[in-house]
């Protein structure tokens, strides 16, 4: 069993694409490693495989932090989970249905109006974990840039203090806390919880 997010750009065209490029591939780099694993394509779309299942919720939050870091944009993001049937030299010559569950989600994100979805090989989980998508993107669609940072550092740091997490961006303690609280996290990360075990019962 593997995972496939597949993303584009939300308002890239406001934007000099490097902007939103090198952070997009930094993290593509670190949760993926190898390039054959991700691809940007389309100038604004992206395919990323996330070979642990468990990962790929939070995995998606840190793309949507990284993004949203720079005012102005977002991005809408489908995870498929299931098979994969064949590797190809680049993730776009792969197959399975973790890439045909990702693909055909993904196109019915803007009828359905989300930014993130998940779709698996079963209707319940994909029903439950949907209505959790929707309530948690209360939070995420609004996070303004300095949340979504401070929820980047905390993924990719979640061993570090808030004072060390502060130091990082240079801010106080006190003011991590706030921001951490203003987006959320404490109830994002319950949810990756949920996520996991919803994801063992597949």
């Amino acid at each position: 069993m593997t995972s496939v997010i597949t993303g584009d750009i939300i308002n890239s065209r406001k934007k000099n694409p490097e902007e939103w490029l090198i952070p997009l591939k930094e993290v593509f780099s670190g949760i993926s490693g190898n390039q054959k694993f991700w691809e940007i394509y389309r100038g604004d779309s992206f395919q990323v495989e996330i070979k642990d299942v468990y990962f790929a919720f939070s995995a998606a939050v840190l793309i949507k932090a990284t993004i949203k870091s720079i005012k102005g944009l977002d991005v809408r993001m489908s995870i498929g989970i299931g098979d994969k049937t064949h590797e190809g030299e680049k993730i776009s010559e792969s197959n399975g249905s973790a890439f045909l569950n990702s693909g055909e989600l993904f196109e019915n994100l803007k009828p359905l109006k989300t930014n993130l979805a998940i779709q698996t090989d079963n209707s319940a989980v994909n029903k439950e974990l949907n209505l959790y998508f929707k309530l948690a993107l209360i939070a995420m669609d609004n996070w303004t840039a300095s949340s979504a940072e401070i929820v980047k550092v905390s993924l990719e740091s979640p061993t570090l203090s808030q004072e060390e997490l502060g130091s990082l961006i240079g801010i106080k303690q006190s003011a991590v806390s706030e921001r951490l609280k203003r987006a959320s996290f404490e109830e994002i990360m319950e949810l990756d919880i949920m996520y996991r075990e919803k994801i063992s019962s597949l």
